[in-house]
């Protein structure tokens, strides 16, 4: 073990902050471990908030070295320094919590979303016909049959079959079968995320020591 000291920093908090869960708040003995834990918690989200700072100053510093290039500058980065600079100046003089800057941004960012997400549907359908090109199989053909079944439940030419009686309740279910993948993922999004974390406590894995 490369450093003690930290590995035993880390693995303390770590148990100061987990303990923190299970400690009803009743129990006035035990007090001095919410009180740990908050500030523990309150100190990682500093951390992060500067991390956050940090990364958005660097990201604006390696476009606005593109956008004075003296060799092909990149428009992009002109475009996102402006917007950038315009957005970061409107929020110190109305605040955040402006309803109308709050409708600026939105109208921004939603229209922005929604078109990542289209983009994003497109490439996935795009590179699941390319998976069932290479790789025939059962797995390949009912995800090319389950594509297009919710492509065209999305789009709403299915909708008039909902009205008959038998299809709507089978159209129905199938509707929640992406809930429950939705969820699947969730779960081992968490059990991932519970393995990392308790491999950091028990010190067989120290991303802080370098």
């Amino acid at each position: 073990m490369r450093s003690p000291i930290t590995t035993a920093i880390a693995i303390a908090a770590g148990i100061i902050v987990l303990l923190g869960y299970f400690v009803p708040p009743e129990m006035t003995q035990f007090a001095f471990v919410l009180t740990l834990r908050s500030i523990l918690v309150g100190w990682a989200v500093t951390l992060a908030g500067m991390a956050t700072l940090v990364g958005i100053i660097n990201l604006f510093m390696v476009h606005t070295g593109r956008m004075v290039a003296k060799r092909n500058p990149d428009r992009y980065s002109i475009l996102l320094v402006i917007s950038f600079i315009a957005a970061l100046g409107f929020g110190l003089y109305l605040t955040p919590a402006d309803a109308q800057y709050q409708k600026a941004i939105t109208s921004i960012l939603t229209p922005i979303s929604a078109s990542l997400i289209a983009v994003l549907a497109v490439t996935l359908t795009f590179a699941g016909f390319r998976l069932f090109q290479r790789r025939k199989g059962l797995i390949a053909l009912a995800f090319a049959v389950s594509a297009v079944f919710f492509l065209l439940l999305g789009a709403g030419l299915l909708a008039p079959l909902q009205d008959m009686p038998g299809v709507g309740e089978i159209i129905a279910f199938l509707q929640r079968l992406p809930l429950g993948g939705g969820r699947g993922i969730l779960l081992g999004i968490a059990l991932g995320s519970l393995t990392a974390g308790l491999r950091v406590l028990l010190g067989t894995h120290r991303p802080y020591s370098g």
